[in-house]
Protein backbone atom coordinates (compact mmCIF):
# COMPACT_ATOMS: atom_id res chain seq x y z
CA UNK A 1 0.00 0.00 0.00
CA UNK A 2 1.18 3.14 -0.98
CA UNK A 3 2.30 5.58 1.84
CA UNK A 4 1.86 2.91 4.82
CA UNK A 5 4.93 1.62 6.70
CA UNK A 6 4.97 -0.64 9.24
CA UNK A 7 7.83 -1.42 11.41
CA UNK A 8 8.29 -4.03 13.98
CA UNK A 9 8.93 -3.49 17.46
CA UNK A 10 10.84 -5.40 19.26
CA UNK A 11 11.02 -3.80 22.67
CA UNK A 12 10.91 -6.13 25.63
CA UNK A 13 7.64 -4.15 26.54
CA UNK A 14 5.92 -4.61 23.31
CA UNK A 15 6.80 -8.24 22.85
CA UNK A 16 5.38 -8.57 26.63
CA UNK A 17 1.94 -6.86 25.74
CA UNK A 18 2.12 -9.00 22.45
CA UNK A 19 2.69 -12.36 24.80
CA UNK A 20 -0.31 -10.93 26.86
CA UNK A 21 -2.68 -10.50 24.44
CA UNK A 22 -2.15 -13.93 22.30
CA UNK A 23 -2.34 -15.61 25.76
CA UNK A 24 -5.41 -13.73 27.00
CA UNK A 25 -8.86 -15.65 27.60
CA UNK A 26 -11.89 -15.69 25.68
CA UNK A 27 -13.87 -14.34 28.63
CA UNK A 28 -15.60 -10.86 29.62
CA UNK A 29 -13.01 -10.00 32.32
CA UNK A 30 -10.13 -10.27 30.82
CA UNK A 31 -9.88 -6.60 30.99
CA UNK A 32 -10.60 -6.17 34.87
CA UNK A 33 -7.76 -8.70 35.69
CA UNK A 34 -5.28 -6.76 32.57
CA UNK A 35 -6.59 -3.44 32.97
CA UNK A 36 -7.82 -0.57 34.79
CA UNK A 37 -11.25 -0.18 36.29
CA UNK A 38 -11.94 3.20 37.15
CA UNK A 39 -15.29 2.90 38.93
CA UNK A 40 -18.41 4.71 38.68
CA UNK A 41 -20.54 4.39 41.37
CA UNK A 42 -20.49 5.81 45.04
CA UNK A 43 -21.96 3.84 47.71
CA UNK A 44 -18.60 2.08 48.35
CA UNK A 45 -15.72 2.99 50.55
CA UNK A 46 -12.89 4.95 48.86
CA UNK A 47 -11.39 1.84 46.57
CA UNK A 48 -14.53 1.72 45.42
CA UNK A 49 -16.22 4.68 44.54
CA UNK A 50 -16.30 7.24 41.70
CA UNK A 51 -12.95 7.61 40.23
CA UNK A 52 -11.13 4.82 42.22
CA UNK A 53 -8.92 2.28 40.27
CA UNK A 54 -11.79 -0.39 41.24
CA UNK A 55 -9.67 -2.22 44.58
CA UNK A 56 -6.55 -1.07 43.61
CA UNK A 57 -6.16 2.33 44.81
CA UNK A 58 -9.12 4.53 46.47
CA UNK A 59 -10.24 7.57 45.38
CA UNK A 60 -9.08 10.73 47.50
CA UNK A 61 -12.33 12.74 47.56
CA UNK A 62 -16.16 12.50 46.70
CA UNK A 63 -16.82 15.10 43.76
CA UNK A 64 -19.55 13.13 41.95
CA UNK A 65 -22.67 14.62 41.60
CA UNK A 66 -25.75 11.67 41.75
CA UNK A 67 -28.56 12.17 39.43
CA UNK A 68 -26.62 14.99 37.84
CA UNK A 69 -24.27 14.80 34.51
CA UNK A 70 -20.40 14.31 35.74
CA UNK A 71 -17.62 15.15 34.12
CA UNK A 72 -14.62 12.28 34.07
CA UNK A 73 -11.07 12.66 32.64
CA UNK A 74 -9.23 9.72 32.73
CA UNK A 75 -4.90 10.45 31.80
CA UNK A 76 -3.22 7.10 31.30
CA UNK A 77 0.47 8.18 30.84
CA UNK A 78 3.15 5.29 30.71
CA UNK A 79 1.96 3.29 33.59
CA UNK A 80 0.48 6.37 35.67
CA UNK A 81 -3.73 7.00 35.73
CA UNK A 82 -4.68 10.01 36.82
CA UNK A 83 -8.06 11.12 37.21
CA UNK A 84 -10.99 14.15 37.74
CA UNK A 85 -14.10 14.12 38.57
CA UNK A 86 -15.72 17.36 37.88
CA UNK A 87 -12.69 19.50 37.89
CA UNK A 88 -11.31 17.90 41.22
CA UNK A 89 -8.35 15.64 41.26
CA UNK A 90 -9.34 12.19 43.18
CA UNK A 91 -6.96 9.88 41.43
CA UNK A 92 -2.83 10.24 40.90
CA UNK A 93 -1.65 6.19 40.63
CA UNK A 94 1.38 5.34 40.17
CA UNK A 95 2.50 1.88 40.16
CA UNK A 96 5.72 1.94 40.92
CA UNK A 97 5.36 3.07 44.06
CA UNK A 98 1.63 1.92 44.89
CA UNK A 99 0.49 0.20 48.00
CA UNK A 100 -1.72 -2.00 46.67
CA UNK A 101 -4.08 -4.30 48.99
CA UNK A 102 -4.72 -8.06 48.79
CA UNK A 103 -7.23 -9.45 46.57
CA UNK A 104 -9.80 -10.72 48.78
CA UNK A 105 -12.63 -11.42 46.02
CA UNK A 106 -12.75 -13.18 42.96
CA UNK A 107 -14.45 -10.43 40.99
CA UNK A 108 -11.94 -8.22 42.28
CA UNK A 109 -8.80 -7.19 39.75
CA UNK A 110 -5.86 -9.51 39.75
CA UNK A 111 -2.47 -7.77 40.92
CA UNK A 112 0.52 -7.12 38.31
CA UNK A 113 1.59 -5.50 35.54
CA UNK A 114 -0.96 -3.70 33.16
CA UNK A 115 0.07 -3.40 29.70
CA UNK A 116 0.87 0.53 28.24
CA UNK A 117 -1.76 -0.36 25.33
CA UNK A 118 -5.34 -2.20 25.17
CA UNK A 119 -8.75 -1.64 24.97
CA UNK A 120 -11.01 0.82 26.30
CA UNK A 121 -14.50 -0.24 27.99
CA UNK A 122 -17.75 1.61 29.54
CA UNK A 123 -20.09 0.05 32.32
CA UNK A 124 -23.64 0.34 32.61
CA UNK A 125 -23.21 -0.99 36.11
CA UNK A 126 -24.41 -4.43 38.12
CA UNK A 127 -27.91 -5.42 38.96
CA UNK A 128 -28.79 -3.38 42.04
CA UNK A 129 -31.98 -1.72 41.25
CA UNK A 130 -31.32 2.17 40.09
CA UNK A 131 -27.72 1.99 39.85
CA UNK A 132 -27.45 3.05 36.26
CA UNK A 133 -24.99 4.76 34.43
CA UNK A 134 -25.18 7.02 31.03
CA UNK A 135 -22.45 8.39 28.70
CA UNK A 136 -22.50 11.57 26.14
CA UNK A 137 -19.27 13.48 24.74
CA UNK A 138 -16.97 10.06 24.97
CA UNK A 139 -13.86 10.62 23.28
CA UNK A 140 -10.59 9.57 23.52
CA UNK A 141 -6.95 11.72 22.61
CA UNK A 142 -3.19 11.12 22.22
CA UNK A 143 -1.30 13.52 24.93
Amino acid sequence: MKGLRSEPENTEKSQKVLRLIADKPKDEWFAIHHGYEVQIYDPGDPFHRTGALYSLSPATALASKVGEWNTMEITLKGDSVAVTVNGVSVQHFDPATAVIPERTKDYEPERGPRPESGYIGLQNHDETPGSQVYFKEVSVRPL
